[in-house]
């Protein structure tokens, strides 16, 4: 049934996408979809506004039209779904492409040996990967993911291996990377993985890596949100590159 009430309004025209609303929406109403906001549903909205100081272009705001009733049960019932279709999507085994390797099998890759170091042609001796472990997305890797335990974690935006140059040699040493896309991925789905991994790996640390483009800054947000739904705080170090991959700044929270 409709009736006229307040609800959320997107201007698609100031929205750039960046995600910062989606963790504040405690009904998971709001998506990114093609790099835009989007209510998934009239009735999934209470029409609060909570979400209406994330946004850094003022794309929000709540007025009033004619929309579905907001439904607590529906709510409810699309957030277990949701909840359930993540789980599943660790869970499940990733197909396996031309024979070669599942790309969420988890894998331990062992320092370099003193003897294989001496045997890597003089041209490639300084290209030894300081990647320890795979898969390396962060929609792929297990709260129990044995990497995790006492790691000093580098959470960075899928942007900056490329925009840096030597990213590895500057910011993947000693470090179990975690990479993904907080304007295109699930910023729900993040906290959600986030909150486990702290609350399960005991981390000795989290860096965050990310573009000075607007739509990386929704990781801070990410991240302090799942440390608040964890209860337990890790110490963090946030760095913000260029996009030619010069370093801004670094600050600690």
């Amino acid at each position: 049934m409709k009736n006229v009430r307040k609800i959320i309004q997107i201007d698609e025209e100031l929205c750039d996408g960046c995600g910062q609303c989606v963790p504040d929406c405690a009904e998971g109403s709001l998506v990114i979809v093609d790099g835009k906001a989007k209510l998934v549903e009239d009735k999934l909205c209470d029409g609060l506004g909570a979400c209406l100081g994330a946004c850094p272009q003022g794309a929000l705001k709540i007025i009033e039209r004619e929309a579905e009733e907001f439904d607590e049960e529906a709510v409810e019932e699309y957030l277990a779904a949701k909840e359930k279709e993540e789980k599943q999507a660790v869970k499940a085994p990733a197909p396996s492409m031309g024979g070669g390797c599942p790309s969420a099998r988890l894998q331990n890759f062992a320092p370099q040996t003193s003897c294989q170091a001496a045997n890597v042609p003089v041209a490639n001796a300084n290209t030894a990967s300081a990647l320890t472990h795979w898969p390396i997305q962060i929609r792929l890797i297990p709260p129990t993911a044995p990497f995790l335990k006492n790691a000093d974690v580098l959470i960075a935006a899928d942007c900056t291996a490329v925009a840096v140059p030597g990213f590895q040699e500057k910011y993947l040493q000693n470090k179990v990377v975690m990479m993904g896309c907080p304007k295109f991925d699930d910023a729900q789905g993040y906290i959600d993985k986030f909150a486990d991994i702290i609350t399960t790996a005991g981390l000795n640390s989290i860096t965050i890596l990310i573009v000075e483009v607007p739509c990386c800054s929704s990781m801070n947000v990410i991240v302090k949100k799942a440390m608040e739904k964890a209860g337990k705080t890790v110490p963090v170090e946030q760095i913000t590159v260029s996009t030619r991959g010069g370093e801004l700044e670094r600050k600690t929270w």
